[in-house]
């Protein structure tokens, strides 16, 4: 019996020191942001968000029978004091996925593409340089699911990522494949630069002129633009990384778009309206997506039981730090608050 308790001492001793331990490496900031009282409005949850050190941050909100709503916050130039403008040009990095999923299902359905098919069927040239090359659909590409590396991954990649990035298909080649094709899953970069290869390949042009005519056109996206060379860099919300004072807006990384240029696709996305015929059958990708590059973390989420969009643009980031799970727990307490209302 003394045995006994003296081992129960022991135990317990250890599961407290353990937790104590643990309390000692738990991001309080994140604690902090998930228990507060949820606030009463969006806009209340925004101005909290920038105090937890977010430089400046858009929400917009498309709930169905409301009018659209919009909310800002912080600085959209925090050197010039400039604050969040609703209407700037944001960098949305990897939502641009679901753009090129969508467009390759519409050539699915126009049969010039086959979900089935081998990448070697388009891009003979690349085998022997991707592993199991001649077993990786293109399906298996849009859904994470081909075993390709990421080049993000690849830390020589980093080294200057600016001039790298012209080149980035080389950080992927020639590398053991992370998986065996359709046996697991790896979110992978690579997989929609070569779906874009692919894409212009079977187009014989720029796969962004096919999504300015089946997708930006139709749903009138006036604000939707594919490399910052297009656009005026007045109108481009400043990017920010902890800890460095430069302002990383001028550097390329691909899609720029408003909020509510993001919102309507995704609406379109959800509902079926982007799809012709067909098409939404076809389709084999996500609904809902996130963007992360320096500067710039975006996430763009319907939610079915609302009937809502939620579009939130963060032009804060810190790949070492936290920023990312703090913006999630942000955009889900913005979902809480309009299911709160309903």
């Amino acid at each position: 019996m003394i045995k006994n308790k003296k081992a129960k001492w022991i135990v317990r001793t250890l599961l407290l020191a353990g937790t104590a331990v643990s309390l000692f490496f738990v991001p309080w900031i994140l604690v902090k942001a998930w228990i507060l009282p949820l606030p009463n409005t969006i806009q209340e949850q925004v101005d909290e968000a920038i105090g937890y050190g977010f430089d400046g941050m858009i929400v917009y909100v498309d709930q169905a029978g409301k009018p659209p709503q919009y909310y800002s916050g912080g600085w959209n130039d925090r050197k010039k004091k400039i604050p969040a403008d609703l209407k700037s040009l944001f960098k949305i990095a990897s939502i641009s996925k679901l753009y090129t999923a969508v467009a390759a299902t519409k050539l699915v359905k126009e049969k010039r593409l086959s979900f089935e098919k081998p990448l070697t069927d388009y891009l003979p040239e690349l085998k022997g340089r991707i592993e199991n090359d001649d077993q990786i659909t293109l399906k298996m590409m849009i859904q994470h699911r081909s075993g390709i590396p990421n080049f993000t991954d690849n830390p020589a990649f980093w080294e200057n990522e600016e001039e790298n990035g012209k080149n980035a298909l080389d950080f992927a080649l020639d590398l053991p494949a992370s998986f065996k094709p359709d046996k697991g899953y790896e979110y992978s970069n690579t997989n929609y630069l070569l779906l874009r290869e692919i894409l212009d390949k079977v187009l014989g042009y720029n796969h962004n002129e096919y999504i300015k005519e089946k997708i930006l056109k139709p749903l009138e996206l006036k604000n939707t633009y594919f490399s910052i060379n297009d656009v005026d860099l007045d109108d481009v919300m400043s990017g920010y990384y902890v800890g460095i004072e430069e302002d990383f807006k001028a550097r390329d990384f691909g899609m720029l778009a408003t909020a509510e240029d993001v919102g309507i696709f995704l609406r379109a996305l959800n509902d079926g309206s982007l799809f012709e015929e067909g098409e939404q059958e076809l389709y084999p990708y996500e609904y809902n997506h996130g963007g992360l590059v320096i500067g710039y973390q975006s996430l763009a989420e319907y939610h079915k039981d609302i009937d809502a969009v939620v579009v939130q643009f963060i032009n804060t980031t810190d790949f070492e730090g936290y920023e990312w799970n703090l913006s999630e727990i942000i955009i889900n307490r913005i979902v809480k608050i309009i299911r709160k209302k309903n």
